[in-house]
């Protein structure tokens, strides 16, 4: 057992069938499944400016230690956000669940994770004194890893200081 599954199913049961396999359930509680982050991003440009630098970001995405990940977005009802690793190889993140041009971008699905778990992402833009405010919300659901869960608020702090930078280049030109 590795140290995850030792941490998350630390309560298991194990029950025997009339084939004598093991069958083991989890009884992890709720707190341990959930995750919900929020940031607010006060950028100086103005909102269509802002909602495009967003979109451009999601796909000429990087890591924190500057890892170039080659995004793809389709920006519309159903369109994917996947990572192409070239000679249709990949991963898929998610499906635009919400889109309202300049105003509104959602996504479900796993995004980087690849185990039992769905996230929504959801981008509200409203123009502000000298502006726009983003507010972000990343909700998920499910067997979320620690190194995972610990990583995400750098991640998209990252990301969003990479979209306010882009924004507020364009608004100067």
């Amino acid at each position: 057992m590795t140290p995850w599954e030792a941490k998350h199913f630390q309560d298991f049961k194990t029950v025997n069938t009339k084939e004598e396999q093991m069958i083991a359930t989890e009884t992890t509680g709720i707190e341990n499944l959930t995750l919900n982050i929020t940031q607010e991003i006060h950028v100086r440009a103005s909102l269509e400016v802002t909602f495009a630098a967003l979109l451009e970001q999601m796909v000429e995405n990087d890591t924190p230690d500057g890892k170039r990940m080659a995004m793809k977005l389709e920006p519309w009802p159903g369109g994917r956000w996947y990572r192409d690793l070239g000679d249709d190889n990949g991963h898929f993140w998610g499906h635009v669940q919400a889109i309202k041009r300049p105003t509104l971008l959602e996504i479900t699905g796993p995004l980087f994770m690849s185990y039992p778990v769905v996230s929504n992402l959801q981008y509200r833009l409203s123009e502000e004194d000298g502006g726009t405010l983003i507010k972000f919300h990343h909700t998920a659901l499910g067997l979320i890893q620690d190194d995972h869960r610990q990583g995400m608020q750098k991640g998209w702090t990252h990301i969003h200081d990479r979209v306010k930078e882009r924004a507020e280049g364009k608004g100067r030109r």
